[in-house]
Protein backbone atom coordinates (compact mmCIF):
# COMPACT_ATOMS: atom_id res chain seq x y z
CA UNK A 1 0.00 0.00 0.00
CA UNK A 2 1.60 3.31 -1.17
CA UNK A 3 2.21 5.30 1.67
CA UNK A 4 -0.17 8.72 1.53
CA UNK A 5 1.66 12.07 1.12
CA UNK A 6 2.52 14.74 3.68
CA UNK A 7 -0.40 17.02 4.08
CA UNK A 8 1.60 19.65 6.21
CA UNK A 9 1.67 23.18 4.61
CA UNK A 10 5.30 23.30 3.28
CA UNK A 11 4.82 19.45 0.91
CA UNK A 12 1.40 20.90 -0.22
CA UNK A 13 2.65 23.91 -1.55
CA UNK A 14 5.72 21.76 -3.16
CA UNK A 15 3.15 19.47 -5.15
CA UNK A 16 1.24 22.71 -6.10
CA UNK A 17 4.48 24.48 -7.54
CA UNK A 18 5.77 20.65 -8.80
CA UNK A 19 2.18 20.27 -10.39
CA UNK A 20 2.34 23.78 -11.73
CA UNK A 21 6.01 23.66 -13.44
CA UNK A 22 5.05 19.77 -15.11
CA UNK A 23 1.97 21.41 -16.50
CA UNK A 24 3.81 25.01 -17.44
CA UNK A 25 6.91 23.18 -19.33
CA UNK A 26 5.87 20.04 -20.36
CA UNK A 27 8.43 19.36 -22.64
CA UNK A 28 12.24 18.09 -22.65
CA UNK A 29 13.40 21.22 -23.99
CA UNK A 30 11.36 22.95 -21.71
CA UNK A 31 12.25 21.77 -18.83
CA UNK A 32 15.96 22.03 -19.50
CA UNK A 33 15.65 25.73 -20.08
CA UNK A 34 13.65 25.99 -16.88
CA UNK A 35 16.11 23.90 -14.47
CA UNK A 36 19.29 26.25 -16.44
CA UNK A 37 17.62 29.64 -15.95
CA UNK A 38 16.28 28.57 -12.30
CA UNK A 39 20.58 27.46 -11.19
CA UNK A 40 21.17 30.61 -12.77
CA UNK A 41 18.87 32.72 -11.53
CA UNK A 42 19.81 31.36 -7.58
CA UNK A 43 23.59 31.68 -8.48
CA UNK A 44 23.17 35.39 -9.48
CA UNK A 45 21.47 35.91 -6.13
CA UNK A 46 23.26 34.41 -3.49
CA UNK A 47 26.27 36.15 -5.64
CA UNK A 48 24.64 39.20 -5.15
CA UNK A 49 23.94 39.24 -1.58
CA UNK A 50 27.67 37.23 -0.69
CA UNK A 51 29.14 40.53 -2.66
CA UNK A 52 27.15 42.80 -0.30
CA UNK A 53 27.88 41.15 2.74
CA UNK A 54 31.59 41.24 2.00
CA UNK A 55 31.09 44.69 1.33
CA UNK A 56 29.59 45.25 4.58
CA UNK A 57 32.28 43.76 6.31
CA UNK A 58 35.17 45.12 5.18
CA UNK A 59 32.98 48.23 5.34
CA UNK A 60 33.26 47.57 9.00
CA UNK A 61 36.44 47.07 9.11
CA UNK A 62 37.63 49.81 7.92
CA UNK A 63 35.53 51.97 10.45
CA UNK A 64 36.21 50.20 13.93
CA UNK A 65 34.83 53.17 16.04
CA UNK A 66 31.05 52.11 14.65
CA UNK A 67 29.33 51.81 18.21
CA UNK A 68 27.97 48.37 18.86
CA UNK A 69 24.93 48.82 19.49
CA UNK A 70 24.33 50.95 15.96
CA UNK A 71 25.52 47.04 14.31
CA UNK A 72 21.90 44.95 14.05
CA UNK A 73 24.05 41.96 12.31
CA UNK A 74 27.37 41.01 14.10
CA UNK A 75 30.30 40.29 12.42
CA UNK A 76 30.03 37.02 12.79
CA UNK A 77 26.68 36.51 11.63
CA UNK A 78 27.81 37.76 8.76
CA UNK A 79 31.02 35.70 8.65
CA UNK A 80 28.45 32.51 9.24
CA UNK A 81 26.32 33.63 6.69
CA UNK A 82 29.14 33.67 4.36
CA UNK A 83 30.61 30.50 4.83
CA UNK A 84 27.13 28.84 4.06
CA UNK A 85 26.67 31.03 1.06
CA UNK A 86 29.94 30.12 -0.35
CA UNK A 87 28.84 26.37 0.76
CA UNK A 88 25.76 26.70 -1.42
CA UNK A 89 27.59 28.74 -4.19
CA UNK A 90 29.89 25.55 -4.80
CA UNK A 91 26.88 23.38 -4.53
CA UNK A 92 25.60 25.28 -7.38
CA UNK A 93 28.60 25.31 -9.56
CA UNK A 94 28.41 21.77 -9.38
CA UNK A 95 24.86 21.48 -10.44
CA UNK A 96 25.44 24.02 -13.10
CA UNK A 97 28.17 21.41 -14.53
CA UNK A 98 25.65 18.51 -14.52
CA UNK A 99 23.58 20.65 -16.20
CA UNK A 100 25.66 21.45 -18.99
CA UNK A 101 25.85 17.29 -19.31
CA UNK A 102 21.58 17.49 -19.20
CA UNK A 103 22.57 20.22 -22.18
CA UNK A 104 24.06 17.80 -24.48
CA UNK A 105 21.21 15.39 -24.63
CA UNK A 106 18.63 16.05 -27.26
CA UNK A 107 15.40 14.51 -27.65
CA UNK A 108 13.58 14.14 -31.04
CA UNK A 109 10.26 16.38 -31.82
CA UNK A 110 9.04 13.24 -32.14
CA UNK A 111 9.04 12.72 -28.54
CA UNK A 112 8.51 15.72 -26.87
CA UNK A 113 4.88 14.63 -27.98
CA UNK A 114 4.97 11.70 -25.11
CA UNK A 115 6.60 14.43 -22.48
CA UNK A 116 3.26 16.38 -22.60
CA UNK A 117 0.69 13.31 -22.69
CA UNK A 118 2.76 11.92 -19.45
CA UNK A 119 3.17 15.49 -18.04
CA UNK A 120 -0.58 16.00 -18.67
CA UNK A 121 -0.88 12.29 -16.54
CA UNK A 122 1.23 13.61 -13.47
CA UNK A 123 -0.13 16.88 -13.33
CA UNK A 124 -3.54 17.37 -14.76
CA UNK A 125 -4.79 20.75 -14.23
CA UNK A 126 -6.56 21.15 -11.56
CA UNK A 127 -8.79 23.25 -12.50
CA UNK A 128 -10.04 21.28 -15.16
CA UNK A 129 -14.39 20.32 -14.97
CA UNK A 130 -13.42 15.93 -14.89
CA UNK A 131 -11.05 16.68 -11.90
CA UNK A 132 -12.90 19.23 -9.95
CA UNK A 133 -15.59 16.91 -9.79
CA UNK A 134 -13.90 13.71 -8.94
CA UNK A 135 -12.16 15.51 -6.68
CA UNK A 136 -15.43 16.26 -5.09
CA UNK A 137 -16.91 13.01 -4.95
CA UNK A 138 -13.61 11.55 -3.36
CA UNK A 139 -12.69 13.88 -0.73
CA UNK A 140 -15.16 16.64 -0.37
CA UNK A 141 -12.77 19.39 -1.41
CA UNK A 142 -13.02 23.24 0.35
CA UNK A 143 -14.34 24.30 -3.21
CA UNK A 144 -17.45 22.18 -2.37
CA UNK A 145 -18.49 21.88 1.15
CA UNK A 146 -21.01 19.32 2.09
CA UNK A 147 -24.74 19.67 2.07
CA UNK A 148 -24.74 19.69 6.01
CA UNK A 149 -22.85 23.24 6.18
CA UNK A 150 -25.70 24.80 4.03
CA UNK A 151 -27.99 23.98 6.74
Amino acid sequence: MAEEPCQCPDCQRFYREHDRLIREFPTFKQQQELNWASIQSFRTLCNKVTNELQRQLSERESNKDIISEEKHISDIEITEALDELESVNAYLYSIEALMERIFDIKISNKFESKFKEIANELAPDPLNVDRLILNRLFHQTPDFPDKKNFN
